[in-house]
């Protein structure tokens, strides 16, 4: 399955949460990217990058990455581009660093699932990216609930977009992008309702951060990855949990191209985080919840 030839031992981190913004069929692209995106996140253009350049870029920092892209037709009207089966195609090619998720709107209703069990079956996926804000609906919308049913029938991972996005952020009505689907409390129900399914929230929740702290501390299967912000920006709370009752289940995450993971790792070094705890989050709770084979050199603590 991919992901299952990543060495742990030869890695230091695995970031959960990378995006896949270019195809390997656009060789005349240049590589930059959103330029509103970028100045949200004070980086300028945002560069895009592809499945292999991605591979490239984690493989020389001894990291190993989720990857995937969003599909968001209902509100776009376009499919995602790379489509989520040359992620997974890459994704395979490149198991040593990389593991791909998948991401399906869930407007896309029946059509939709089938194409889950295709991803699953025939293409490896691991996992799949929802964003409640750019696909415009609730977790807890009941039109949803048979894409999870496939996603927890496989033992597979559900990764839920939380609290505010960049994603339209500074256009004329954010860009029609609503942020109240993004709240963690909704993703509350779907933990209730699939029990046996993995969940992660991804990001740090503003402005619903004791919200998903309270979920992920109620719902034994739910996880927060810690992406899209750098560190130093994370609330006393956060670091609170991290290094408390959440140390378990908290997820490195950048969110690159968005953040750097050089730029997050050296921001997360300067935080008051547990010795101890560094590890888990780094690497262990990740490598745990992936089923990834346990590193001989990494003494993962046990709950």
């Amino acid at each position: 399955m991919n992901g299952q030839n990543i060495d742990l031992d030869q890695i230091v981190a695995i970031d959960v949460h990378t995006h896949v913004h270019r195809s390997v069929d656009h060789a005349d692209d240049d590589g930059e990217g959103n330029e509103a995106m970028g100045e949200y996140f004070g980086i300028g253009t945002m560069p895009r990058y592809n499945v292999p350049q991605l591979a490239a870029y984690y493989r020389e920092r001894k990291m190993a990455a989720v990857v995937f892209t969003v599909d968001s037709v209902s509100q776009s009207g376009a499919d995602p581009d790379p489509s989520n089966e040359e992620i997974a195609r890459l994704a395979a090619e490149n198991s040593d660093v990389l593991i791909p998720f998948a991401s399906i709107d869930p407007a896309r209703g029946k059509a939709g699932v089938q194409q889950a069990e295709r991803l699953i079956g025939e293409h490896g996926v691991r996992g799949f990216k929802f964003h409640p804000s750019a696909q415009g609906f609730y977790p807890n919308d009941r039109s949803a609930y048979p894409l999870y049913e496939v996603i927890a029938g496989h033992g597979l991972v559900s990764l839920f977009h939380s609290g505010q996005t960049g994603v339209g952020a500074g256009q004329p009505g954010g860009g029609g992008v609503r942020l109240k689907y993004s709240n963690p409390m909704l993703v509350d129900d779907v933990a209730a309702d699939f029990p046996d399914m993995d969940i992660i929230l991804a990001h740090p929740s503003f402005p619903w951060q004791d919200e998903a702290l309270a979920v992920a501390t109620h719902k034994p299967r739910v996880y927060i990855d810690l992406s899209g912000w750098s560190p130093k920006y994370f609330p006393p709370q956060l670091i609170q949990y991290a290094n408390t009752l959440l140390r378990h289940k908290m997820l490195f995450g950048s969110d690159f191209p968005v953040i750097t993971p050089d730029r997050w790792l050296s921001d997360f070094g300067k935080l008051a985080i547990k010795p101890e705890v560094a590890p888990l989050i780094l690497k262990d709770n990740a490598a745990r919840l992936f089923g990834l084979t346990a590193s001989s050199s990494s003494a993962t603590e046990k709950k």
